[in-house]
């Protein structure tokens, strides 16, 4: 089906524009064969109305010949100068049985060379208007590829940050996940019911896991509760060496975030931090809206004796990564080492559940 057909309001305009165009060519028929206006008028503006929806035919003629892909441009051009033949052709003879019959109606002697004057007209006005309308599809053709190539590219590029939120979700650290089976297994014979708690704890931290990963945004409260469920896993293993402070201000946790955005960071803060001093210490995650921005910061004391380890970067890349996915300019992720203090500063746009959607839709 022509796309005309699918919009009301263009094809409307489109047989306006055909029946104004009746017009000139009635000025041009009472120049050539002498008739009244309303006569010319009569013969002149249906004929055009009937060549407009002729001229329709080019879309499936553009179609099957297009002018890209390597194809030889010379056939397409013979192939459009037939089509443009026989449609004249066409509406030539559709002309010149409108013009006897308008003679009949009128009670008047057919004008058999005006007739033939006014099958010369069409026949000669029908060629270049068939070849205008098929520029016009292949315009309409080429426009509609570009439209088409743009939305090829932008579900690739969906697609692709799809699938690298996918398997940044997945990646959960095997060490938090060996350590915690590891402190199981020492609690089996010394402490049973506690080797029994922190299997449900690490049970529910993984469901919870589970349930919030597969959203494309949380909330900063739910990510804070899974922070929480992290730690206490964690704390069967610290007890009191682990310490946890929340410094959150209102409106803070109703801002929006990608999902599992600060398990790793404050896991990064337990293993290359807490981990390594005798005494322990305390994570601090502070939270707080400014000028239009979510700013969060989770900082963890460091023992400068520790040697450094391999690998402590890949929570934070992983970090990284998650803002790159999430699609904000304003996201980012500042991290310094402040004499025995880490801090890792979180800055993304402080939109709530309403205000991401609408920034989407």
């Amino acid at each position: 089906m022509h796309p005309l057909f699918g919009h009301r309001v263009r094809l409307a305009l489109y047989v306006l524009f055909w029946l104004l165009a009746g017009l000139p060519l009635a000025l041009v028929v009472r120049a050539l064969v002498p008739q009244s206006p309303s006569q010319a008028h009569a013969f002149a503006v249906p004929l055009s109305l009937v060549y407009g929806f002729v001229v329709m035919s080019a879309w499936w003629v553009c179609r099957a010949n297009p002018i890209t892909g390597g194809r030889p441009l010379g056939s397409a051009v013979m192939t459009q100068l037939g089509a443009a033949v026989q449609s004249s052709g066409v509406w030539t003879a559709i002309g010149v049985v409108w013009a006897v019959v308008l003679a009949r109606l009128g009670g008047h002697e057919v004008d058999r060379a005006g007739v033939f004057t006014e099958a010369l007209l069409l026949f000669a006005a029908g060629v270049p208007l068939y070849l205008l309308s098929a520029v016009v599809h292949y315009l309409f053709l080429a426009f509609e590829a570009s439209h088409a190539a743009e939305r090829r590219v932008l579900e690739t590029e969906v697609s692709a940050r799809e699938a690298e939120l996918r398997a940044l979700r997945a990646q959960l650290n095997p060490h938090f996940l060996f350590n915690s089976l590891n402190s199981i297994s020492a609690l089996v014979g010394s402490d049973p019911e506690g080797a029994r708690r922190m299997c449900e704890r690490l049970g529910d931290f993984l469901r919870r896991t589970l349930a919030l990963g597969a959203r494309d945004a949380v909330t900063l409260g739910e990510e804070l509760e899974l922070v929480d469920r992290y730690l206490a896993i964690e704390q069967v293993r610290f007890g009191t060496r682990l310490g946890f402070e929340r410094r959150i201000a209102p409106g803070a946790e109703a801002c929006v975030v990608p999902p599992l955005l600060l398990q790793p960071l404050v896991e990064n803060a337990v293993k290359h931090g807490v981990a390594d001093r005798v005494d322990g210490g305390t994570i601090i995650v502070d939270a707080k809206r400014e000028a239009g921005l979510l700013r969060i910061v989770v900082e963890n004391p460091l023992d400068e004796e520790a040697p450094s380890r391999r690998g402590s970067g890949l929570g934070l890349a992983n970090v990284r990564r998650r803002l790159d996915v999430y699609g904000a300019r304003e996201a980012r992720l500042d991290a310094v080492r402040d004499g025995e203090t880490f801090r890792v500063t979180l800055t993304m746009p402080a939109l709530e559940a309403g205000d991401r959607e609408g920034r989407h839709g």
